[in-house]
């Protein structure tokens, strides 16, 4: 058992004996050269334009007229913010009546009504959920 442990205790403390520079060499350049793009290479806006222009084509007549109605799809208007992508579920409210009554043994109470909803949370519909009445 000793054997075993010092022979895993061994090959972990082998792999932490390579240096740094040997599992990863340094470059010519730094990392502020490369972000400049000074590499001598394309800097990374020219390399990511033009392979957005490599990939791309010009839309035709119909895709562009529908380019309009395909982005308010999915951005935010006044209109999308009015209507509700999650409805409240109703939550009926039950109306108790307490009849006239003595508090504290001789203090008289007149009647009255008071209202609370049926349920304690307010509960919302998932989206495309069926909320009207069945």
């Amino acid at each position: 058992m000793l054997a075993l442990t010092l022979l895993c205790v061994s090959i972990l403390l082998t792999g932490c004996a390579t240096s740094k520079d040997e599992l990863l060499p340094p470059g010519d350049h730094t990392m502020l050269e490369l972000w400049n793009g000074e590499d001598g290479d394309a800097t990374p806006a020219q390399a990511t334009t033009t392979a957005r222009e490599t990939l791309r084509r010009p839309l035709n007549a119909p895709e562009t007229r529908a380019a309009g109605s395909v982005d308010s799809s999915y951005s935010r208007t006044q209109a999308s913010e009015i209507s509700q992508q999650f409805p409240r579920l109703p939550n009926p409210d039950m109306v108790m009546y307490l009849y006239p009554h003595l508090a504290g043994g001789n203090t008289p109470v007149p009647g009255y009504s008071t209202v609370f909803p049926f349920y304690s949370q307010t509960q919302y519909a998932m989206p495309g959920e069926r909320t009207e009445a069945l």
